[in-house]
């Protein structure tokens, strides 16, 4: 069954990437800065956090804690945030949430892409998850595991670094050149004295990518994890998602993620592009 919608164009990739990527201070007069800037105190949100106070708000978004004191009003107002006056401090609530819920179901993750996830999972004994980008980092949206004890324990809200992750590299193997080039000089800035190692393996990936149709990182994010990714690009590439599986390092050697996990991960990959958001 292919969902039939229309997709927005995506944001320029260093605005994926961050406030701080874009220009803030008058340059882009279509861009609305307190806007921006309210959607990051909500992405500064991270899966263990319960709770996070102007201070700590400020600190992890670089806004100014006046600026964050006068977001964080609005915010509650609005049912996006909500005051927990023991703490002194903010949760998420249930407004943003919906905007979430709302494109899993209508992009057919929850209907379509579980599913066979899932049954990957069970089939191989290994984690699959999908992501989309958040800042230098990949994001869950949804993961499946398989039965028995867990060795990745991630969920939907978990972050994977984008530069030294499967996941990670699969996106960027996945998006546009021109994009892809803007993503890399802002992964640049961000590393900094790592950089030249990084672009190095990721050069690599690149080119495992164009041979192979998926990218692999073993035990590198993690030493005890390895896994395999492939871009999941949907419609007409506009926006491009990320799936991998994974799991314990010294179960999934070198050998198996490129002669079985791999190209296993590429074809699952390719269903989901035929079959998630399409255009109208």
């Amino acid at each position: 069954m292919k969902r039939k919608t229309s997709i927005p164009q995506p944001l320029d990739a260093a605005l994926v990437l961050g406030e701080t990527a874009h220009p803030l201070d008058g340059e882009d007069r279509n861009f609305v800065t307190a806007l921006a800037r309210g959607l990051e105190l909500l992405r500064a949100f991270g899966p263990d956090d319960d709770f996070l106070g102007n201070a700590e708000l400020s600190r992890r978004t670089g806004i100014p804690r006046p600026s964050v004191s006068r977001l964080t009003y609005t915010l509650t107002s609005l049912g996006y945030l909500v005051y927990v006056e023991e703490q002194e401090k903010y949760r998420i609530g249930q407004g943003a949430m919906l905007p979430g819920q709302r494109y899993l179901s209508g992009a057919g993750i929850r209907e379509i892409a579980q599913p066979l996830m899932q049954s990957l999972a069970f089939a191989t004994g290994c984690t699959v998850a999908l992501a989309a980008p958040d800042h230098f980092d990949m994001l869950y949206l949804e993961v499946c595991q398989p039965r028995g004890a867990l060795v990745m324990r991630l969920t939907p809200g978990s972050r994977l670094p984008m530069a030294t992750s499967a996941i990670g590299r699969a996106w960027l193997a996945g998006l546009p050149a021109p994009r892809r080039a803007a993503v890399l000089a802002e992964l640049e800035r961000q590393h900094g004295a790592r950089w030249p190692s990084l672009r190095s393996k990721l050069d690599r990936a690149m080119r495992e990518h164009a041979r192979r149709g998926f990218c692999v990182a073993h035990a590198e994010w993690d030493r005890a994890v390895s896994g395999a990714a492939a871009p999941v690009r949907l419609a007409d590439g506009s926006e491009v998602l990320s799936l991998n599986i994974g799991g314990a390092a010294t179960r999934l050697s070198p050998e198996v993620l490129e002669g079985n996990l791999g190209p296993r991960i590429r074809e699952l990959a390719d269903t989901l592009a035929t079959r998630l958001w399409q255009p109208a």
